[in-house]
């Protein structure tokens, strides 16, 4: 009987902490609509765009990040090695939107293991100006990308962010990749911050360039192996906030494979692990996973139907998880819950891995994540 009324009871806690991040999440999240245009008298902005390779909607996010509503903006796009086929595209672009200040600037400066901050050293040196967003490629920008961002910018902020919201899946994968992105990553993003514990994403990073220049520069994301964990531990060292933004920007996926899904969330499980380890250890509760075993240990030990539990446990939790999806106009689909269920199905050996050591592969290169750091092993062709 004690065995029934524990493990009942710790099912139920799991399923609420479950509800309750969704209601938290919705109460930070805001339905995306349009900022108008501001009229002048604003800051100007240097925008760096780290860029890798060519990806589907490449030509499409080159676009709209030349399209923007801001008065005064500057596009500085970042290439490691002049032979990438992504600098016939940018140059291309940059020609086709004479209008708009934009640069392209090749080289590598290792100051780190972390391929990407290497990228993106050159571009904030080279900005002109005091405020600098760094965008990955693959954000599918609105017009009013910088409203979002400056608006999220209050008198504690150190840091605004946006985490990616998977949009244009292709296949049943890439629908797996919209509901770990969605509701999952961004739904506990945005509750932490709810709570007042703002992590950084690297996806979209507005900063006061000052700010951070006058605590290290952005040499000081160095610090640890991801530069969104390193945003994070400077900026609350300076007693600042790190903010999301109310409507988080698109990130179209396309096309996504099995072990596309399993090499990102391996990677991203182990830079957590590595630097933020009192947070990972209790990721392995999230998903339905735990709160499903724990329901059905009481339903068998109480004689309840366990079709019958598993069928209510999975509408407990799928049911919230696909209205928050629904409420904010993310992508939903017949196959989402099904989606859902694989994504929290691979959870735990996800979780497992983050604690493991060996390789895993990080923007064409094979990395080992140590405590201590990363260290690169090889260029992957």
């Amino acid at each position: 009987m004690e065995l029934t009324l524990a493990a009942a009871f710790a099912s139920s806690a799991l399923l609420f902490s479950n509800l309750a991040s969704i209601l938290l999440a919705s109460s930070r999240l805001k339905a995306r609509c349009a900022i108008p245009a501001p009229s002048g008298g604003l800051s100007p902005v240097s925008i760096v765009v780290p860029s890798r390779g060519v990806e589907p909607f490449t030509q499409e996010t080159l676009d709209r990040a030349f399209s923007l509503d801001w008065p005064r903006y500057e596009l500085i796009f970042c290439v490691a090695h002049a032979e990438d086929p992504v600098v016939k595209l940018i140059n291309a672009a940059i020609a086709r939107f004479p209008n708009v200040p934009a640069r392209l600037l090749v080289g590598d400066d290792r100051i780190s293991a972390n391929p990407k901050l290497n990228n993106c050293i050159k571009g904030w040196q080279a900005a002109r100006h005091d405020w600098v967003i760094l965008a990955d490629s693959n954000v599918l920008m609105p017009k009013d990308y910088v409203q979002h961002l400056m608006a999220a910018w209050g008198p504690d902020t150190g840091l605004v962010c946006s985490t990616p919201i998977g949009s244009r899946p292709d296949g049943f994968w890439a629908e797996v990749e919209c509901v770990f992105l969605n509701t999952l990553q961004a739904r506990w993003q945005y509750a932490g911050e709810a709570l007042g514990l703002g992590f950084a994403q690297g996806k979209s990073m507005l900063w006061n360039k000052p700010m951070l220049d006058a605590n290290g520069g952005i040499q000081a994301l160095a610090a640890e192996i991801a530069e969104d964990a390193a945003a994070t531990k400077l900026v609350n060292s300076l007693g600042l906030r790190v903010n999301l933004v109310a409507a988080p920007f698109e990130q179209p996926l396309g096309q996504r494979t099995l072990a596309e899904i399993w090499s990102r969330q391996a990677r991203w499980a182990r830079l957590r692990r590595v630097t933020f380890p009192l947070f990972f250890a209790p990721e392995i509760l999230t998903g339905v996973v735990v709160p499903l075993l724990l329901a059905l240990i009481a339903a068998a030990s109480a004689g309840v139907s366990l079709p019958t539990t598993a069928l209510c446990v999975l509408a407990i939790a799928y049911v919230p998880e696909c209205m928050l999806a629904w409420s904010k106009d993310w992508y939903l689909s017949p196959r989402s819950v099904t989606a859902m269920i694989v994504r929290d199905a691979m959870l735990p050996a996800i979780w497992t891995r983050g604690w493991l050591g060996g390789a895993v592969e990080w923007r064409g290169n094979a990395m080992t994540i140590r405590n201590s750091g990363m260290t690169e092993l090889e260029e992957i062709a």
